[in-house]
């Protein structure tokens, strides 16, 4: 299962049928469970641990030093989940110690050609990162979340869960949950109500997070008026709730 053109270091730990296919790299302290599938010309630099039954393509980097000019080598890791799907020349960069000393990407995701993940970076699940989208150190991406392509996010935002952005977005600050974004700067055009669909929201769900907008982004409050207003009108709903954490969660401000 590993070609004998791969170079696999003596010191990294290759679970029993993971496929490493010719002019792969793989270095030490580099962990990879079962199932997962490696293709010619990766290269794979620990600390770093891949999950079971991922497909990493052709030419990709994973786990390198990050960029951060304030990283002096220290031995940062890279966690990688199962059942993603990594395509051509996407680059994962490890942690600095300004940080968790950690970049996390979890499962399920769909991770698209030239996609960059830089250091610190912690991605949920169910993602789609379309083409050449790019995200900057620190950010924080929460799970079913939708990139188009060529979309760059600033260091430190944080993504909400449901959310999308349209091709060629600019994130310079944090994305509600469910919220769709486009533009440079990105601003705010709604919610993913088709997504949400798609993923088996009730239409009682789907009213209420309407209305959650309009109350945002309609009405003339303030957020923390606004996020008052939510938790009386939709004291028991969790669709509203995880709107509401992420309102509260950000730092940057949201997308407006």
């Amino acid at each position: 299962m590993i070609h004998p053109q791969a170079i696999v270091d003596p010191k990294a730990e290759i679970d029993e049928g993971v496929e490493i296919g010719p002019w792969s790299l793989i270095g030490p302290d580099v962990s990879i469970a079962k199932g997962t599938c490696v293709g010619p010309h990766v290269v794979i630099k620990g600390p770093t641990e891949i999950g079971q039954n991922n497909r990493i393509f052709q030419f990709s980097s994973i786990g390198e030093d990050c960029m951060d000019l304030k990283y002096k080598g220290e031995p940062t890791r890279l966690v990688i989940g199962d059942n993603n799907q990594i395509r051509e020349c996407v680059t994962i960069h490890r942690g600095t110690v300004q940080d968790q000393s950690l970049t996390l990407v979890g499962s399920d995701n769909l991770i698209m050609a030239y996609v960059h993940i830089a250091h610190d970076c912690v991605v949920g699940n169910n993602i789609i990162l379309a083409n050449s989208t790019a995200l900057a150190g620190h950010v924080e991406v929460g799970d079913s979340v939708i990139f188009g392509g060529f979309t760059r996010v600033h260091q430190f935002c944080q993504i909400g869960s449901y959310s999308m952005s349209a091709i060629n977005s600019v994130i310079v600050k944090d994305v509600p949950a469910y919220v769709m974004v486009s533009g440079d700067t990105a601003s705010a055009h709604g919610m993913n109500f088709e997504g949400m669909r798609r993923k088996g929201f009730t239409q009682e769900d789907i009213s209420a997070l309407r209305q959650s907008y309009k109350i945002v982004y309609r009405q003339k409050n303030t957020l923390a008026q606004a996020i008052e207003l939510l938790k009386e009108t939709y004291p028991s709903s969790v669709k509203v709730q995880l709107f509401i954490e992420s309102l509260e969660k950000s730092e940057r401000g949201i997308t407006r």
